[in-house]
């Protein structure tokens, strides 16, 4: 079992807003018994429950006082609710005349876990809620009566906790499936302009230390030319040929392919030199000349691009100027008679 996984949260920020408003609602209901006092309660009943209210808005107030990685790191997200169970559990056997309100309390760290925590942890929660419920039922009621009563309480446990799982886990799924369409391009099956701005931002942090990083534009040539006399299926055939021979030419574990949208395409090359960056620009117009995509009728259709490159930092240290750069230079490849290279100036 990974316990490093077993505490992490699904998410820290949800995490810890959770956790602060069932803390915050636990001490407002101690409060409200405190004050109103429905049963008497003994002597040293109320030190105990103002030290517990002092606790609880502490615990509350923690992801806002600690850093929340720092919290995820020392499994806090997991010893919360393992506290919270054990807190009520040991007021239930203190205070055997108000199992009631244990068994409506001990919902909230499930209700927690379930819903903040991996089902592993989720599972140990409720287990260790059962427990301690169990046994506080032994110790007050005939065995008979205590198995009954917690065999209830357990089926409400397990059903609440399966079904927060399961819904959460759905949710989960969703989101990993939403931000991997975010991320690939549904055509070319490139990734899209936002994970290539966080890999650009994070070769631009690291440029000066190494060689330097390198943007390579690609806009495809005549592009409208090619969906105004060939149809928009062959315009999209173009850009996934396109983009495969741009995969065949640039090693991935060193670049990152991307579709900006439309016809235009980049190539991010981490730890390349301004020289070796230019003459991977061309090696790519070469390529995409030399490989014309056959249409359905078996007719060759040629293409071409334009490409401009922009280095980092020798022409620019910035994300927005090194866009600019590049594009400038793309802009001079195509005013140059297009199907071909160009390198920004400076």
């Amino acid at each position: 079992m990974d316990l490093r996984r077993l505490c992490e949260p699904r998410d820290e920020t949800v995490a810890a807003r959770a956790s602060s408003a069932l803390f915050l609602v636990g001490a407002f209901l101690l409060t409200v018994y405190v004050l109103v006092e429905p049963v008497p309660m003994p002597g040293f009943a109320h030190p105990l429950s103002w030290a517990m209210l002092v606790v609880l808005l502490a615990c509350s107030a923690l992801p806002v006082l600690v850093p929340l990685p720092a919290m995820t790191r020392g499994g806090v997200w997991l010893l919360l609710p393992v506290a919270g169970v054990v807190t009520i559990g040991v007021l239930a056997h203190v205070f055997p005349d108000q199992l009631d309100v244990a068994h409506l309390l001990l919902g909230l760290p499930v209700l927690f876990a379930a819903s903040q925590v991996r089902a592993t942890a989720a599972a140990l929660v409720t287990a260790l809620a059962i427990g301690f419920d169990v046994s506080a039922l032994l110790a007050a009621q005939p065995p008979a009566e205590a198995l009954v009563d917690g065999l209830f309480v357990a089926a409400v446990l397990v059903l609440t906790t399966v079904l927060l799982v399961l819904v959460m886990e759905r949710i989960d799924r969703l989101v990993a499936e939403l931000r991997r369409q975010a991320a690939v391009d549904g055509l070319t099956g490139l990734v899209t302009r936002r994970v290539l701005d966080e890999a650009l931002t994070s070769a631009l942090s690291a440029a000066v230390a190494r060689e330097g990083s390198a943007l390579v534009l690609v806009d495809v040539d005549s592009f409208k030319s090619v969906n105004d006399s060939h149809g928009h299926p062959v315009g999209d055939d173009a850009l996934v040929h396109i983009a495969g021979i741009l995969r065949g030419h640039v090693r991935a574990a060193d670049a990152v392919i991307s579709r900006l949208g439309g016809d235009e395409l980049a190539v991010l090359l981490p730890g390349c030199s301004a020289a070796v960056a230019a003459a991977r620009a061309q090696e790519l117009v070469d390529a995409v000349a030399a490989a014309p995509l056959r249409l359905a009728d078996g007719t060759l259709l040629a293409l071409s691009i334009s490409v401009g490159v922009a280095h980092a930092p020798s022409h620019a240290t910035e994300l927005r100027t090194l866009y600019a750069a590049a594009d400038a230079a793309l802009y001079a490849a195509k005013r140059g008679g297009r199907g071909r290279a160009r390198v920004a100036a400076g």
